[in-house]
């Protein structure tokens, strides 16, 4: 088992800062927002989206797969009452010459072993493609 831990502080009523090894992300948990901080619903998505390249970037050496580029395009749908995450869309574009079956292979292999798509994906609807930077 693999346990991680995160320690978060309001610093102002503007912000929160978390904290996890030697990294710092600032959290807008100001109510009015603010446009330099990743609010939940959007740190939600960015670790999605980091579960998905972090996949690829562990599937590719065993499958010998090839690429110049990543890119995660997510889109979450949220409820207002209760409040929820609904539905994430998303798209994964890959900047590569592998053909489509490989290109399919690299998608299976990302959506069966990602920690966080995976538990995202038992929540709630998670859908989505891979595709080729064209």
């Amino acid at each position: 088992m693999l346990e991680y831990s995160v320690h978060a502080r309001r610093v102002d009523d503007h912000g929160s800062l978390a904290t996890t090894k030697k990294a710092d992300i600032t959290l807008d948990t100001d109510i009015k927002g603010r446009d330099d901080a990743f609010n939940p619903a959007e740190l939600f998505l960015a670790s999605v989206a980091a579960c998905m390249i972090k996949g690829i970037e562990r599937v590719m050496p065993m499958l010998k797969f090839e690429l110049r580029g990543v890119e995660v395009r997510l889109h979450g749908v949220r409820q207002d009452s209760p409040p929820k995450m609904i539905s994430i869309d998303y798209e994964i574009i890959v900047d590569t010459d592998e053909d489509d079956r490989r290109l399919e292979l690299m998608h299976t292999n990302v959506r069966k072993f990602g920690t966080i798509s995976n538990t995202v994906a038992e929540a709630t609807k998670l859908e989505g493609r891979i595709r080729r930077r064209e």
